[in-house]
């Protein structure tokens, strides 16, 4: 594991910026082995703080970078004025020029078909030269092991160093911490970045971004899928962190 990381209720967030997680991953990929970093939000860390088993796989990742703007803000009230947002899809299409660049091929697991599809060539006219050396959208059920053993051998075979994950949370960070020493790649769950790339899902405007209110956006374009999430585990995370940030104010008195 790699770079301080602060406690955000039960989840250790990594502090650093887009520039330090770029360098980091070009120079895991010269080792060509398994290797995953988590890409996380309020969702995520209400996950570990229900889940001992999910809070393990977490804090076990090599790197765990803070996507959700109020990760940052719990970093920075934590005394970490230097904290800065990471957005995995931002990072997705950095490394995607990254990948150019440094001659590193580039795989996607997760998805629909027809998703990767449109994926493949939007990235492609955007990414001139990019290598895409492996995609595979799996079944919406689990694999059986030959299904997993023919998957795991397809990404070694190809050459894959940098394998964005799809999947969705909590399922994307259990599969990758699954195969771990099975792959001999750099793994990142990105969520639904397969989706915006695609152009299924629309992007909030930069300025509901820069103040945290990215969530509000996404709970207005699919509220049937999201209210749920939102509504229980937003309040739950404000109030947890509140009790969190008192509670170290007050030791920090003693």
């Amino acid at each position: 594991m790699e770079g301080k990381r602060i406690n955000v209720l039960r989840m250790h967030v990594c502090l650093t910026n887009m520039c330090s997680v770029l360098s980091q991953i070009d120079n895991w990929c010269a080792y060509n082995e398994g290797r995953y970093i988590c890409v996380s939000n309020v969702h995520m860390c209400m996950e570990t703080f229900d889940s001992g088993e999910f809070c393990e796989i977490v804090n076990t990742a090599d790197m765990v970078v803070p996507d959700g703007k109020p990760l940052v803000w719990a970093q920075k009230l934590m005394g970490h004025k230097e904290a800065c947002q990471v957005r995995g899809q931002d990072l997705t299409m950095a490394l995607c020029k990254l990948a150019i660049e440094k001659k590193l091929k580039v795989g996607f697991y997760g998805g629909t078909q027809e998703v990767l599809s449109v994926m493949k060539m939007k990235l492609s006219e955007q990414f001139s030269g990019l290598d895409i050396a492996y995609e595979f959208a799996p079944p919406f059920r689990p694999l059986t092991s030959i299904e997993d053993k023919k998957a795991i051998k397809a990404i070694n075979d190809s050459g894959v160093q940098i394998l964005f994950v799809g999947i969705g949370c909590p399922k994307q960070e259990r599969w990758m911490a699954e195969h771990k020493n099975k792959l001999h790649c750099v793994m990142l769950g990105v969520g639904a970045a397969f989706d915006f790339i695609a152009g299924n899902k629309k992007h909030a405007p930069r300025w509901m971004q820069s103040i945290g209110m990215e969530w509000l956006f996404r709970l207005l374009c699919e509220p049937n899928r999201l209210w749920k999430r939102y509504l229980k585990q937003n309040p739950r995370f404000i109030w947890y962190f509140a009790q969190q940030l008192l509670g170290s104010k007050f030791k920090s008195r003693e």
